[in-house]
């Protein structure tokens, strides 16, 4: 899940055996943006772009005339704003999303945190068609917003409030459908601090929506681009045009990968090794969190780590250059898509044929380009959260290709239980059935002690403000683009609609029926699954994981244990009591000796301990 992307938890992002959660963010989102160390949860992933931008004074932008103060109109009480941009800033019409956020301070910036599902701010936005520089896109008393649902709904009281521009490129993709999106620039699409995206300086204001106000907001500033981490003798970069990719949306899509090298790559280059697939939330970090540096890691989240078993970055790195430590390479594969930061590793009628680019290019370019061992009991795969559903269906989807999964929290992976809803026999997603007098409200996220966090209709209200037909950039979101079909308009068909929570349960029959649901899916095709999975599958989630996806997990280990021709042979393990979303069963290092282990009982004669020396 990302920014609270489903499956992260507040504070925290996103990672493949650690949690990066960011829940200011993207699963707000799943995992836990770590400075440095494997599982370190930081807060808000956005924080680190921080350094880059500063928060300008508001007297030096009234000295500027870059805003005007809100006023009451004449006559009718008018509560608005208005947002539009100079021609020096983009000569041209755009053709995207604007957004208006309002905070109760100017630090950091709110546009920073926009999106979250934390009390970070209000939030509105409004699609714009060819906006034109100088013409003011609007933001009204009918725009929606989240949490709150209208601009009535904001106190009187004084605001710091700022103005974002999401421009969306035009995609002619080879099915015949024209869409307009927001084009990743490699920062995994986080709308506010997208590279070519604009924004406005933050504008201190005095909102009475009793009185009336209409507040001008000029868009002057543009995100400058990422700035990409350099290679050093451990990690190294790869991004490649994926020509499957750009056939299927007419314009050039990118696909990459962090590559962890293992002690004495250099020095013995007749050597090969196994590989492992870390599949994770889009990032810029080395594989497990790996860094040479030894950051403090504060008492209380050395506490927290420790109760699910996770060590720093540079802990891990001291395992991983040990004497005794297993030699394989490690990978985190990148694949940001214009719906989300991740593709979910799978082919899809609205995404493309991203699991072909991942086995098909990526995979076999590393493999040419990096001494690896190019056979299946060789690759193996692991990640967490929305990495955990990737890895689990990469070895459902292409099991002749990969040799085995140590699947962490993974999103849902049962669609029976799609979080808290049941795909197939709920007719609602915001509200539990069987009740007549009562409304119980689907939560989304809780904490490990069972507080509920937000509901399902929360989440659902956020994205429709962050995006229409299907373009918040968010979790639910991404699971309609990735499992459903293509609507009538040639975007996502929602499972469920994001004003009243409706489910169509059609789409929920094509998720299924087109191996989207992996319960599903794995027990109706075991008798060609099963000889290719059997041993090969391990799952690991707590049992008070923040987005219920431990549910899931119980439905498919009943279902596992039903098959007997041949029997799984399978591996569930839960961490009780009260642990959350990022447990894992041991240590990150640990689990890496697991699948060396793995690896080496599955090797063939020829190619036995060669990564060796």
């Amino acid at each position: 899940m990302k920014g609270f992307r489903f499956g992260d938890r507040p504070d925290h992002h996103r990672n493949s055996l650690t949690p990066s959660v960011d829940v200011i963010r993207r699963k707000q989102s799943a995992f836990w943006n770590s400075t440095g160390s494997a599982c370190l949860p930081t807060g808000d992933r956005m924080s680190k772009m921080l350094a880059h931008f500063s928060t300008i004074v508001l007297t030096v932008a009234c000295a500027a005339g870059l805003f005007l103060t809100p006023q009451r109109a004449r006559g009718a009480t008018v509560t608005k704003f208005e947002v539009s941009f100079p021609a020096a800033v983009h000569g041209r019409a755009i053709t995207g999303r604007v957004f208006v956020v309002i905070g109760t301070t100017s630090n950091p910036e709110p546009r920073l945190v926009a999106g979250s599902l934390g009390d970070s701010g209000p939030l509105f936005g409004v699609d714009v068609i060819e906006l034109r520089p100088q013409q003011a896109a609007v933001i009204d008393e009918s725009t929606l917003g989240a949490p709150v649902r209208g601009l009535r709904e904001i106190p009187p009281s004084d605001y710091y409030v700022q103005a974002i521009m999401n421009i969306y490129t035009d995609f002619h993709r080879a099915d015949g459908h024209t869409l307009w999106l927001h084009m990743d620039q490699w920062e995994g699409q986080h709308f506010n601090v997208s590279p070519g995206n604009l924004y406005s300086e933050v504008q201190k204001v005095h909102l009475d929506p009793g009185a009336g106000y209409r507040v001008k907001l000029r868009l002057t500033r543009v995100i400058p681009p990422v700035e990409l981490p350099t290679d050093t003798p451990w990690v190294k970069h790869v991004k490649i045009q994926s020509e499957m990719l750009t056939k299927f949306w007419g314009h050039p899509i990118y696909i990459g990968a962090i590559v962890l090298l293992p002690k004495g790559y250099d020095e013995h280059p007749d050597a090969r090794y196994p590989v492992i697939y870390e599949q994770n939330h889009f990032n810029l970090r080395p594989p497990f969190g790996f860094s040479t540096e030894n950051q403090e890691i504060p008492a209380e989240t050395r506490t927290m780590m420790a109760s699910l078993n996770l060590a720093s970055g540079y802990e891990f790195y001291q395992a991983w250059s040990g004497e005794n430590f297993p030699r394989m390479i490690a990978v985190t594969l990148q694949h940001p898509t214009p719906y989300y930061d991740d593709s979910y590793a799978v082919n899809s009628v609205n995404n493309g044929p991203y699991g072909d680019a991942l086995v098909k290019e990526m995979i076999p370019y590393l493999e040419a380009h990096f001494r690896m061992i190019a056979k299946p009991y060789a690759r193996v795969l692991t990640g967490g959260s929305t990495g955990g559903w990737e890895s689990l269906a990469a070895q459902v989807f292409y099991p002749d290709f990969f040799g085995g999964t140590w699947t962490l929290y993974p999103d849902s992976i049962d669609f029976r239980r799609y979080g808290t809803v049941n795909a197939y026999e709920d007719s609602n997603a915001f509200w539990e059935p069987g009740h007549t007098w009562v409304h119980v409200p689907r939560y989304g996220a809780r904490t490990s002690e069972g507080q509920d966090e937000f509901s399902v209709e929360q989440f659902s209200q956020m994205e429709a403000v962050l995006g229409s037909h299907g373009r918040s950039g968010e979790q639910i979101e991404i699971w309609d683009a990735t499992y459903g079909p293509i609507g009538e308009d040639g975007y996502p068909k929602p499972l469920w609609d994001k004003r009243t929570g409706a489910i169509d349960h059609s789409v929920a029959l094509y998720m299924r029926d087109h191996g989207y649901d992996l319960s599903y899916n794995i027990r109706t095709n075991w008798a060609t699954l099963g000889p290719k999975l059997r041993g090969k599958v391990h799952v690991y989630v707590g049992d008070m994981d923040d987005f219920y996806l431990n549910l899931a997990v119980y439905k498919l280990e009943e279902e596992m244990k039903k098959l007997t021709n041949p029997p799984c042979g399978c591996d569930f393990q839960y961490g009780r009591p009260m642990k959350g979303h990022g447990w894992q069963p041991t240590t990150t290092a640990n689990l890496v000796k697991w699948m060396a282990e793995h690896v080496e009982r599955n090797a063939a004669e020829e190619d036995v301990r060669p990564w060796h020396y």
